[in-house]
Protein backbone atom coordinates (compact mmCIF):
# COMPACT_ATOMS: atom_id res chain seq x y z
CA UNK A 1 0.00 0.00 0.00
CA UNK A 2 1.66 3.62 -0.93
CA UNK A 3 1.25 6.10 1.81
CA UNK A 4 1.00 10.06 0.69
CA UNK A 5 4.74 10.10 2.40
CA UNK A 6 7.09 7.92 3.36
CA UNK A 7 7.69 5.95 6.69
CA UNK A 8 4.42 6.23 8.35
CA UNK A 9 3.49 5.17 11.90
CA UNK A 10 0.31 2.75 11.07
CA UNK A 11 -2.31 1.93 13.49
CA UNK A 12 -4.51 -0.82 12.15
CA UNK A 13 -7.95 -0.69 12.60
CA UNK A 14 -11.27 -2.32 11.99
CA UNK A 15 -14.89 -0.49 12.16
CA UNK A 16 -16.98 -1.79 14.38
CA UNK A 17 -20.78 -1.66 14.87
CA UNK A 18 -20.29 0.65 17.44
CA UNK A 19 -18.76 3.61 15.16
CA UNK A 20 -21.96 3.57 12.89
CA UNK A 21 -24.10 6.12 12.96
CA UNK A 22 -27.67 6.23 11.35
CA UNK A 23 -26.00 7.01 7.40
CA UNK A 24 -25.03 2.76 7.69
CA UNK A 25 -21.31 4.19 7.71
CA UNK A 26 -18.66 5.42 9.85
CA UNK A 27 -19.10 8.49 12.10
CA UNK A 28 -17.42 11.02 11.60
CA UNK A 29 -16.50 11.54 15.18
CA UNK A 30 -15.05 8.12 14.82
CA UNK A 31 -12.40 9.08 12.59
CA UNK A 32 -10.99 11.73 15.11
CA UNK A 33 -10.80 9.53 18.03
CA UNK A 34 -8.89 7.33 15.08
CA UNK A 35 -6.55 10.16 14.83
CA UNK A 36 -6.09 10.57 18.44
CA UNK A 37 -5.79 6.86 18.74
CA UNK A 38 -3.30 6.87 15.94
CA UNK A 39 -0.92 9.54 17.34
CA UNK A 40 -1.10 8.26 21.14
CA UNK A 41 0.16 5.23 19.88
CA UNK A 42 3.10 6.75 17.89
CA UNK A 43 4.36 8.75 20.43
CA UNK A 44 4.30 5.56 22.93
CA UNK A 45 6.23 4.54 20.47
CA UNK A 46 8.57 6.84 20.68
CA UNK A 47 9.07 6.84 24.22
CA UNK A 48 6.71 9.74 25.13
CA UNK A 49 3.40 8.50 26.82
CA UNK A 50 1.56 10.07 29.65
CA UNK A 51 4.05 8.96 32.21
CA UNK A 52 6.47 10.93 30.26
CA UNK A 53 4.56 13.60 30.14
CA UNK A 54 3.69 13.84 33.25
CA UNK A 55 7.14 13.45 34.45
CA UNK A 56 8.57 16.54 32.30
CA UNK A 57 5.36 18.45 33.32
CA UNK A 58 4.36 18.96 29.67
CA UNK A 59 1.92 17.60 27.11
CA UNK A 60 1.08 18.18 23.24
CA UNK A 61 -2.57 19.66 23.28
CA UNK A 62 -4.61 19.59 19.93
CA UNK A 63 -4.91 23.70 18.71
CA UNK A 64 -6.60 22.89 14.86
CA UNK A 65 -7.92 19.76 12.69
CA UNK A 66 -8.10 20.25 9.38
CA UNK A 67 -9.97 17.07 7.92
CA UNK A 68 -11.06 16.14 4.99
CA UNK A 69 -13.43 13.16 4.64
CA UNK A 70 -12.86 11.92 0.79
CA UNK A 71 -14.62 8.51 1.32
CA UNK A 72 -17.29 6.39 4.06
CA UNK A 73 -15.57 3.64 6.06
CA UNK A 74 -18.58 0.14 6.81
CA UNK A 75 -19.04 -1.68 9.40
CA UNK A 76 -16.36 -4.67 9.07
CA UNK A 77 -13.68 -2.99 6.97
CA UNK A 78 -10.09 -2.92 7.75
CA UNK A 79 -8.94 0.17 7.96
CA UNK A 80 -5.02 1.33 8.38
CA UNK A 81 -4.71 5.21 9.75
CA UNK A 82 -0.75 6.71 8.90
CA UNK A 83 0.61 9.40 10.68
CA UNK A 84 3.50 11.65 10.01
CA UNK A 85 5.02 14.56 12.02
CA UNK A 86 4.97 17.18 9.76
CA UNK A 87 6.67 19.94 10.85
CA UNK A 88 7.81 21.22 14.55
CA UNK A 89 9.34 24.56 15.24
CA UNK A 90 10.88 22.81 18.48
CA UNK A 91 9.01 25.80 20.80
CA UNK A 92 5.46 25.33 21.07
CA UNK A 93 3.75 24.17 17.74
CA UNK A 94 3.94 20.62 15.83
CA UNK A 95 1.64 19.33 12.87
CA UNK A 96 0.86 15.95 12.56
CA UNK A 97 -0.32 14.58 9.24
CA UNK A 98 -2.67 11.80 8.84
CA UNK A 99 -3.97 9.18 5.96
CA UNK A 100 -6.91 6.99 6.37
CA UNK A 101 -6.79 3.99 3.66
CA UNK A 102 -9.12 0.90 3.47
CA UNK A 103 -7.14 -2.29 3.05
CA UNK A 104 -9.37 -4.39 0.72
CA UNK A 105 -8.55 -1.52 -2.04
CA UNK A 106 -6.32 0.75 -0.60
CA UNK A 107 -8.28 4.02 -1.24
CA UNK A 108 -7.82 6.69 1.15
CA UNK A 109 -10.74 8.11 2.75
CA UNK A 110 -9.67 10.80 4.95
CA UNK A 111 -6.56 13.29 5.09
CA UNK A 112 -6.24 15.06 7.98
CA UNK A 113 -3.29 17.98 9.56
CA UNK A 114 -4.14 18.49 13.38
CA UNK A 115 -1.77 21.61 15.28
CA UNK A 116 -0.45 20.53 18.47
CA UNK A 117 0.56 23.01 20.86
CA UNK A 118 3.26 22.03 24.00
CA UNK A 119 1.55 22.99 27.55
CA UNK A 120 2.64 23.11 31.18
CA UNK A 121 0.32 19.82 32.58
CA UNK A 122 0.29 21.36 36.17
CA UNK A 123 -0.70 25.43 34.65
CA UNK A 124 -2.29 24.39 30.99
CA UNK A 125 -0.44 27.76 29.33
CA UNK A 126 1.66 27.14 26.51
CA UNK A 127 5.21 26.40 27.56
CA UNK A 128 8.41 25.57 25.37
CA UNK A 129 8.96 22.00 24.31
CA UNK A 130 11.49 19.89 26.62
CA UNK A 131 14.42 18.21 25.07
CA UNK A 132 12.80 15.02 25.23
CA UNK A 133 10.13 16.66 22.90
CA UNK A 134 12.35 18.11 20.54
CA UNK A 135 14.68 14.83 19.93
CA UNK A 136 11.00 12.30 19.94
CA UNK A 137 9.07 14.04 17.65
CA UNK A 138 12.23 15.61 15.57
CA UNK A 139 13.65 12.32 15.26
CA UNK A 140 10.81 11.36 13.04
CA UNK A 141 9.53 14.22 11.45
CA UNK A 142 9.27 14.71 7.68
CA UNK A 143 11.97 16.42 5.86
CA UNK A 144 11.21 19.91 4.51
CA UNK A 145 9.93 19.62 0.94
Amino acid sequence: MSWDYPAPYILPLCAKPADIDEFDHVNNAVYVHWMEECAWQHSIDLGLGFAEYQALDRGMAVLRHEIDYLLSAYEGEQLEMATWIAHSDQRIRMDRYFQLRRVADGATLLRAKTTFVCIELSSGRPKRMPPAFVEGYGAVMLPPA
